[in-house]
This record gives C-alpha cells, sequence and structure tokens, in this order.
C-alpha cells in the first residue's frame, strides 16, 4: 500500500521546487528531505525535481501532479483538524504565510508580529512579495492570507476591509513645487517617479489630470514605495504613496528629508482588506489570525493611521 504520509512532502516539492525550502516549509533537515524525495522518485516511478543550471525544475509528470496533490494534501489535513473551535494559543505552533506588499509590511508588520508573538509565541509569520492580484496562492494553499486591495479574487474569495487609505504627493522638502500654491498645474508639470510592481506608468492620478485636460510626465518606473521615497528624496521627482505609508515611515524615523503635501485633484482612496479560501473559514487557528490583524489595524487607525 502506497505511504500516504509521504504527501505533504510531495506536495512541498512540487509547490518549492526546492529540496531546502520543501524541507523548512513541513520542519524537516534537507538532507531528510532528499531522502523522502528518493522515496517519491521510487514510488511514483519519475524523478519529480531535475537539475536546471543552480537550480532544480518540475518533469511534465510533476507539473502534471501539482495541482492534483496540492488539494489531496489540504482535504486530508482539513478532515484530520479538530472542528470544535477550541485553540489553545499558549501551545499553537504554526506557520502563516501572509502575502502582502511592501507597504503593509513596513506600516503593520512590527505590530502584528508583536501581537502574534505575545498571545502564541509558537506561531510564526512568513510575508511574501504580492507580485500580482491573481487569487491561485489563496487557492492552492501556498498563502494562508492576502493583504491589499481588492483584485481578480475571484467569487469564492472572502474579503474584509481593514482600514481606508488616500494617495499623497511626496517631494524634497525644498522642491519648488512648495514655493507657491500646489495646483493641478503646477503639479502635473512636475516630473514624476511612480511605484509599480507590474510596471503600469498610469493610474487615476492620470484620469483626474486627463479631465482638466493636463498630463504629467513620468520619468521613472520603480517596483516599491521605498524606492520611489528615496527617488523623490534626493531628486526633483515627485512621487505618489500611499498616505498609510508616508505617515508609518515617519513615525519610525525611517522618512528622509521629504514633506508630504495633498493631491490637488479628485482622486477615489483605497480600501485595504484581508482575503482568503473559504476552506479556511472554520480553521481556529486561521479565524484567530483574522481576528488579530483586524484588530491590530483597528487600534493602528485610531492612533495615527490614515
Amino acid at each position: 500500500m502506497p505511504d500516504l504520509s509521504l504527501l505533504p512532502a510531495l506536495d512541498a516539492l512540487l509547490t518549492e521546487a526546492s529540496v531546502v525550502r520543501a524541507a523548512r516549509r513541513i520542519g524537516l533537515s534537507p538532507s531528510a528531505m532528499s531522502r523522502t524525495l528518493d522515496r517519491l522518485r521510487a514510488a511514483t516511478g519519475d524523478p519529480l525535481l531535475v537539475r536546471a543550471g543552480r537550480g532544480l525544475v518540475l518533469t511534465p509528470r510533476a507539473e502534471a501532479l501539482r495541482d492534483r496533490v496540492q488539494r489531496v494534501t489540504h482535504d486530508a489535513v482539513s478532515l484530520l483538524r479538530p472542528v470544535d473551535g477550541t485553540l489553545d494559543l499558549g501551545s499553537l505552533t504554526r506557520t502563516f504565510t501572509i502575502r502582502a506588499n511592501d507597504g503593509f509590511v513596513e506600516v503593520a508588520g512590527a505590530r502584528l508580529v508583536a501581537a502574534a508573538k505575545e498571545a502564541a509565541p509558537g506561531v510564526r509569520l512568513h510575508f511574501r512579495a504580492k507580485l500580482d492580484k491573481q487569487a491561485r496562492p489563496l487557492r492552492d494553499g501556498t498563502v494562508d492570507l492576502e493583504i491589499g486591495v481588492l483584485g481578480e479574487s475571484g467569487p469564492e474569495i472572502r474579503v474584509q476591509a481593514l482600514f481606508r487609505d488616500r494617495f499623497v504627493g511626496v517631494a524634497r522638502r525644498h522642491h519648488p513645487l512648495f514655493e507657491g500654491p500646489i495646483t493641478p498645474q503646477r503639479y502635473a508639470a512636475c516630473e514624476h517617479v511612480v511605484a509599480s510592481r507590474r510596471g503600469v506608468r498610469s493610474g487615476p492620478v492620470d484620469e483626474a489630470l486627463a479631465g482638466l485636460g493636463l498630463t504629467r510626465e513620468v520619468i521613472v518606473v520603480v517596483p516599491g514605495f521605498a524606492a520611489a521615497l528615496a527617488l523623490a528624496a534626493g531628486s526633483d521627482l515627485v512621487a505618489l504613496l500611499p498616505r498609510s505609508f508616508a505617515v508609518a515611515r515617519a513615525a519610525a524615523g525611517l522618512t528622509p528629508p521629504v514633506a508630504m503635501f495633498a493631491l490637488p485633484l479628485s482622486v477615489a482612496g483605497i480600501t485595504v482588506s484581508q482575503m482568503w479560501h473559504p476552506r479556511l473559514d472554520a480553521d481556529a487557528g486561521h479565524r484567530w489570525l483574522r481576528g488579530l490583524v483586524l484588530e491590530t489595524m483597528s487600534l493602528w487607525s485610531k492612533t495615527g493611521g490614515p
């Protein structure tokens, strides 16, 4: 009879495509995971992972198995997990993977980690970069919770609003823009830096400017808010940042010599939410995590948030 205890290791290997990362994910040593991979190769009759340069890639058989193995593994874990809702935080040992952009981590990361450590010392938080708004990581279980602006999440994804945010302009303190009233015309005439992980140069601000017959010149596109802030501080470029990010940076003493200003345009705010897959609705640990995130952000909003 097949050894079903190998399923979590197979799931980790096919998801991570790395013996070291797969070992870390399920709490094994790399050598133990390497031996487990040998057993899986013997059981499936396929190499599963093969060398490609310095890394490993999945074989066609492994690619075909990956999604099925993820579903079966998650279903098995759900079947064997208590559903009575009781949770002993003092003895809870679990790693939660949270996908969020660098702005959220800077705004709330330290508070969330401290709150989790105080309530459940055995819990570990793994923040993962948010490179897109696709729902697949939530569906396949590689991400437990996603935090950000709602995107292409799919109809089944659960969504809970955390806080409202808005964009502000940022420029170096003695920028010529501050020598007079900040009008749409003077704002548009500046050279701009835009933060976009997907390399998008335009957005709601450009739509608002277009409504006034104006356009701005985007000179630089960077992947994150911190880079945009650094460029604005060291040049005449004007950056566009979420107010929560700018406030958190200032409170932590990380803000370079810049000044923040309200946009001279009518631009809609954004809602930052937490999102998860419905299979985790009844999971006691996940419910606790969602409550902790909501409480942390609620307290932050009342004590200096956007």
